[in-house]
Order: C-alpha cells, then structure tokens, then sequence
C-alpha cells in the first residue's frame, strides 16, 4: 500500500452507501454509549466515517514521511482523490452534507501536507554549497602540534669488555714439514777429494823415514 491514498476507503464507502443503500441515513445514531457523567452518546454512522477519516490521515501523513517514499505516486493519487470528492460535493446533491465536504477537506489536508513533507526534506537532505575562498585572504596554517614530552629511558649497564687472547704462533702443516724431510734426503751430499783420504793408500805419518 505505498501508493494507494488511505482517505479513498471512507469515501468509496460513503458512494456504496449512497448509490447502493439508499435507504440507510447517516445522521440515524447507531451506538448508544453511556459515559461515567450519566450522559449517552450517540455515534451515527457519519460521525464513524469521519473518525475513520482523521485516523486514516494520520497514517498517510506517517507513510509520507518515511523514508524512501513514492512521492510522486502519493500526490498524483491523492490530488486525484480531492478532486473527485470535490466534483461529488459540487455535482451530486446525495453528497452535499457536512459529512461529504468534511470528508473532501480532509483530502485536500493528505495532498497538501505531502507536498509540505516532500519540500522540507529537500531542505534537510541538500547539501550545503561550501564557502567561496577569496584569493587575497592567505590560507590559514595550521601550526603543528607539540608532541607530548616523553620521560627518558633509565641508563642501561654497560657491558664488561672482553679480553680476547693473543693468537697462537702458527703451526706449519704436516705436508709442509713432509715435503722438507723429503728434500733433504733427496739434496746430493759433497764428496770430499783429499789424495790422503782415498781408498788403498795409507796417511803420510808426520815421522821421518831413517
């Protein structure tokens, strides 16, 4: 029912009743209620079509006023409404009464409190356009904020120096030592060419011969 106009429903009954029940008045009271002053009150049947009015106008002013509403489909059929209940009134002589042109004034209420809603919203939800910025005012600058002093860190314990011992003399390789034994053995040794020396002759002894 986001389109439908509430305020058809009593005045389509009000035509049934009119063109259909012509014998049914609606000034002949229908209920008797006694009130706790003693007094009765007496509720005809147009009386309960315009209570039926008020509170359906009450719905409809709420339907139009959420948000998302076919604002555009609600006008259009609640201006439809009015003007037909207004050429009833005028045209038809069953329906110039007060009850009929009660009922007509509370659709002509439904159309214009729409368009009341529509228009103040387009004043809630437009932006507003911002301000123009001259050129011969300076911008304004925006100086930095302090930062929030910070308390200093405890000192940390320094740690205690490390002695690193004196390298070791180097120790040749076992190739190295190999490779020198070998060259020694292998190294010719010096022969010694001393006459006296040699084989099958005997030292000249320091005595002289007699």
């Amino acid at each position: 029912m986001v389109g439908f106009p509430l305020l058809l429903v009593p005045l389509a009954v009000y035509n049934i009743i009119a063109f259909l029940m012509p014998g049914v008045s609606f000034t002949d009271p229908l209920i008797r209620l006694t009130l706790l002053s003693g007094e009765q009150w007496q509720i005809t049947l147009s009386d309960m079509l315009l209570a039926a009015g008020v509170l359906l106008l009450l719905l409809e002013v709420i339907k139009g006023a959420r948000p998302g509403a076919k604002y555009l489909t609600d006008h259009l059929l609640s201006l439809i409404v009015f003007g037909a209940a207004a050429a009833e009134f005028v045209l038809w002589p069953k329906f110039g009464n007060s009850t009929y042109c009660l009922l007509t004034l509370l659709a002509l209420v439904d159309f214009i409190s729409g368009i009341a809603l529509r228009t103040r919203r387009r004043a809630v939800v437009a932006p507003a356009a911002p301000a123009p910025v001259s050129k011969s005012q300076p911008a304004a600058v925006e100086t930095p904020r302090s930062a929030p002093a910070v308390a200093p860190a405890p000192p940390r314990p320094e740690p205690a120096p490390v002695v690193t011992p004196a390298p070791a003399a180097p120790v040749p390789p076992a190739t190295s030592v190999a490779e020198s034994v070998l060259l020694d053995q292998s190294a010719p040794k010096p022969t010694v060419n001393s006459p006296d020396l040699q084989p099958g002759r005997q030292p000249p002894s320091d005595t002289p011969q007699r």
